[in-house]
């Protein structure tokens, strides 16, 4: 009897798509994706974007930016990239400070007038010119992997400097060094200042260990978040809660499918409703209730985490609307794709929770390889997130949201036309 009750219960799981997909595509696809975010990283720490500005321009700064370029860990960007074929002036101060609240960058590196006349110095000397590091406070990883690696590239790209520096420093604090002390010292220097410079392609984790502290003064300032009191509930209210938006919406759609089985469609066809009429009116009902959803999650991070809500209204307002209406429209289209209630569960855990992976509800994009940042784009999270990261964390004016707003209304009323198409099918039933 065994071998007939495997038997049968193969037979209902094969014929039950939804929980075929729930039991072997949706692992597969959530290893694939997270394989893709992790598994190819060879590398300790990420490739990070790094914005260098040299207000310097000695020697000393230029080996430093020089080992910036090399080092394999970083992307170091001297200027923006070039538009319409035209090159861009280098960042200035204000402009990389300007290009980290955007959010092009993580940080920023700022080498001040007067570097070149102490680059390294050993204890806390007077004349010491700290670098400055401008960081989005978002990105808590990135600040500090690149000042210890400053500390690193400042080793390996003057290592003559560090030297001459250290044997100044011996020579103060030990009481002096005798002449054939200093004579062997000078040629030590010489040697290592004909020497090539590093390419900067050693492993980079220990480096990251000497943040706050080292031969290179390194002083911190963050320009995006500095004053927020809880800066990541925005961030994860926004995730969260487009994740769950979509979800409701899917199964607030699931009431046409229940209409439909129960005959009751067709007697509100067969009166003066059409159904136009009838799909722009579940889409209203589902945006609505999803925009009041997203209402009690940010309400709720007001009251518990101290989100600061009543500030930013008009760019949540525009935003919750927007992100309601694309997710209700998204909603209906799975309920004309799916014949019944059971195939719409299942299509729609399948679908949201591989959107939600790939678009940031469940891992920051900014963490994510360059690639899944991009296929990110295809989802409403990622640009849901993006506005509400806007409102609440760059504290943009309404204005900037015209990219994600103008994604979300055209992705809302494409959704809509193809659930119309696929809704004919009641019509002629």
């Amino acid at each position: 009897m065994i071998p007939a009750i495997i038997q049968t219960a193969l037979t209902s799981l094969r014929r039950d798509r939804g929980a075929l997909a729930l039991s072997f595509v949706l692992p597969v696809a959530f290893f694939t994706i997270f394989a893709v975010i992790f598994g190819g990283r060879r590398d300790a720490t990420p490739r990070i974007t790094v914005l260098v500005v040299d207000e310097d321009r000695s020697a000393a700064s230029e080996r430093l930016v020089k080992g910036l370029e090399n080092e394999r860990s970083l992307h170091a960007e001297l200027r923006p990239a070039p538009k319409k074929g035209a090159e861009q002036p280098e960042y200035t101060a204000i402009t990389a400070e300007a290009a980290v609240r955007a959010g092009d960058a993580p940080v920023a590196v700022v080498i001040p007038h007067g570097f070149g006349l102490a680059p390294i110095s050993f204890g806390e000397e007077s004349n010491r010119v700290a670098v400055q590091l401008l960081r989005d406070s978002s990105d808590m990883v990135a600040s500090q992997v690149i000042a210890g690696l400053l500390q690193k590239v400042a080793m390996t790209a003057m290592p003559d400097i560090m030297v001459e520096q250290g044997t100044r420093a011996l020579d103060q604090y030990s009481g002096g060094l005798t002449p054939e002390q200093r004579r062997r010292m000078d040629e030590a220097i010489a040697s290592l200042r004909n020497a090539p410079a590093g390419n900067g392609e050693g492993n980079s984790q220990d480096a990251s260990d000497s943040f706050g502290a080292g031969i290179l003064g390194v002083r911190t300032r963050d320009v995006v978040g500095e004053n927020k009191n809880n800066p990541m509930v925005s961030f994860y209210a926004a995730a969260i809660g487009v994740m769950f938006l979509l979800f409701t919406a899917s199964g607030a759609a699931g009431a046409l499918l229940d209409e439909a089985e129960s005959g009751t469609l067709d007697r509100v066809l067969s009166s003066r409703v059409t159904m136009t009429s009838l799909l722009a009116g579940k889409v209203c009902y589902n945006t609505l209730l999803a925009f009041v959803q997203l209402v009690v999650m940010f309400l709720w991070g007001w009251a518990v985490f101290k989100l600061d809500l009543w500030s930013h209204i008009p760019g949540f307002i525009v935003m919750g609307l927007c992100t309601a209406l694309a997710v209700a429209t998204f909603g209906m289209l799975l309920a004309s794709l799916c014949p019944t209630r059971a195939q719409l569960g299942a299509l729609s855990t399948l679908v949201i929770l591989i959107m939600s992976s790939i678009g940031g509800s469940m891992f920051p994009r900014f963490l994510m390889p360059p690639a899944m940042q991009k296929a990110g784009l295809m989802t409403i999270n990622a640009w849901a997130i993006d506005g509400f990261t806007k409102v609440f964390w760059r504290d943009e004016p309404v204005t900037h949201l015209w990219p994600q707003v103008a994604v979300l209304l055209v992705t809302a009323a494409a959704l809509f036309v193809i659930a119309r198409r696929l809704s004919r099918r009641w019509e002629y039933a």
